[in-house]
């Protein structure tokens, strides 16, 4: 685990937590629309990289499958790109109602 996931981690917290003051919006669905983000943005990032390898350039229709990036490119920095926001909005989604329960 490097720096990038720890960075992840704590703006996926930070989405969760904004998007969780909109009314009638829960901190698993705020959870879920911040760990949306890093996925769409690894998909994206995996789609990018098998463009340019693909001689790819800017202005031209990249030759890349539809669902291509998600099951090509992979690999573990990656996955942790995506799980440990994942991980820390799982947790903070959990703890929340516990500590509230405690507190009455």
């Amino acid at each position: 685990m490097n720096m990038s996931h720890l960075e992840h981690a704590l703006i996926g917290l930070g989405i969760q937590l904004l998007l969780a003051l909109l009314p009638r919006i829960t901190l698993w669905v705020s959870g879920a629309l911040a760990v949306a983000v890093f996925l769409g943005r690894e998909i994206a990032q995996h789609e990018y990289k098998l463009a340019v390898q693909r001689g790819w350039e800017w202005g031209q229709t990249q030759p890349v499958g539809i669902f291509e990036g998600v099951y090509t490119g992979w690999h573990l920095d990656s996955v942790l790109d995506v799980l440990a926001p994942a991980v820390a909005c799982f947790l903070l989604a959990l703890a929340v109602p516990i500590i509230r329960k405690r507190r009455q």
